[in-house]
């Protein structure tokens, strides 16, 4: 599979780290950004790489050549094979796309070259495979949801809606943005826009949602714009404190667990009405923590008020929803939610008789953060079940996970994790 890589942009925002050289090119850790992204495809088995490049692209082009030459860095070969497309007039990010069609017969992986990123590329060209779409985007929760793109899809992973920085967005919503890796079939490019400058987001990609034909690809890897001097920063902490490297899903990854209600928001016995959601005091900032850490943070939590009709699955969601928008207006974001919506005992008016079963999920049974460890990859012996009911605590034994119970109103689990 082709990979191309988006190099044009000028960086304006991070000029202030350098000015006299491409984005790509800034170094973390003494590398330029490009040069480790071409490494992560590189032993990957995606070699064969276009670059667009405009401004200063001379310097990307002397630096890597056709992928043959070694690294000035690091004295290797960069073992791969690199075509470029110079813009000479400013296309927009994907008008070059069009004019490279003939090339791209294929579908190919479409990658911005200012990110730093280290993800498992076979995972996520397989999902693309098994969706069937024309394209995948790779998604995310980040910690900074209100001034970036929202994603909305459904539960087959269809994007529905694409809600761009400038749109209106609704009161409460899922922390799911595209972090500007895609997958994407050549039959997206049959018909050019008939601008000159095409946009990628707005053009392309938000056309698709509710077609059917777009999908999202959630995954907690690592992959962080480096746009402004203090992203740039923290990239370069998270590189030299391993977080990168470790976050990619063919590593056993360490998580926390945490409850919901009691542990995340007030307890509030069955909560049913989202006006009564409020988070804990400092649970954002614990939150905000662990998501520094490297460790995944993700939601166990029984829901019987679904079964026992009180609230649909659709109003869960909105409550969830709005403890994804809290925590994000403090910088905090979750990885997963896993909810257990069954109840065994039967007799209540207004009840879904389908979910009033005996069931693997409910706590204090470790049916929900098994399938979690399923699905990211997750070490169980090296994790932590965090709440405030033995319940929680039996289901994270159960599971092998150490536990942590919260004896106050206040969460004060963050010191007893040795993250």
């Amino acid at each position: 599979m082709k990979t191309v890589i988006m190099a044009g942009g000028k960086g304006t925002r991070i000029s202030s780290v350098a000015s006299d050289i491409p984005k790509p090119m800034i170094k973390v850790c003494g590398i330029p950004v490009l040069e480790r992204e071409i490494e992560c495809l590189r032993v990957q088995g995606f070699t064969d790489i276009i670059i667009t490049v405009s401004h200063l692209g001379h310097i990307i082009m002397d630096y890597f050549g056709d992928g043959s030459k070694v690294s000035p860095v690091t004295g290797k070969e960069f073992g791969v094979n690199i075509t470029y497309f110079n813009e000479e007039t400013p296309l927009g990010n994907a008008g070059a796309l069009y004019e490279l069609k003939n090339e791209l017969t294929e579908d190919f992986l479409l990658l911005n070259a200012d990110a730093m990123f280290d993800v498992d590329f076979n995972r996520f060209v397989d999902f693309h495979k098994k969706c069937g779409g024309l394209v995948s985007l790779f998604t995310h929760p980040n910690s900074h949801p209100y001034d970036s793109g929202l994603v909305f899809a459904d539960e087959d992973k269809k994007v529905t809606k694409w809600l761009a920085k400038e749109d209106p967005r609704p009161e409460n919503y899922k922390n799911r943005v595209n972090a500007g890796l895609h997958v994407i079939s050549p039959k997206v490019l049959e018909q050019r826009p008939d601008t000159e400058k095409v946009d990628l987001d707005r053009q392309i990609l938000k056309p698709l949602a509710g077609t059917g034909l777009m999908y999202a690809y959630d995954s907690p890897e690592y992959v962080k714009d480096m746009g402004t001097p203090d992203r740039y920063e923290a990239v370069c902490r998270d590189y030299e404190n391993g977080v990168v490297q470790a976050k990619n899903l063919k590593n056993k990854q360490k998580a926390v667990f945490l409850d919901r209600d009691g542990t995340i928001n007030k307890y509030l016995g069955f909560l049913s009405d989202i006006n009564t959601f409020e988070l804990l005091p400092g649970v954002a900032e614990s939150i905000k923590k662990i998501n520094e850490s490297g460790y995944l943070a993700i939601v166990i939590t029984n829901q019987p008020v679904v079964a026992r009709g009180e609230i649909t699955f659709e109003g869960l969601n909105e409550v969830h929803n709005k403890m994804e928008r809290l925590l994000g207006q403090e910088g905090a974001y979750v990885d997963g939610i896993y909810f257990c919506p069954h109840h065994p005992d039967k007799g209540f008016e207004g009840e879904v008789p389908e979910l009033k079963i005996v069931c693997d999920c409910r706590k204090p049974k470790p049916g929900l953060i098994l399938r979690a460890a399923e699905d990211f990859n997750i070490d169980l012996s090296q994790s932590y079940m965090v709440g405030d009911s033995d319940y929680d605590m039996k289901a994270g034994e159960a599971a092998g996970c150490m536990t942590v119970k919260i004896e106050t109103d206040v969460p004060d689990f963050l010191g007893k994790l040795n993250l």
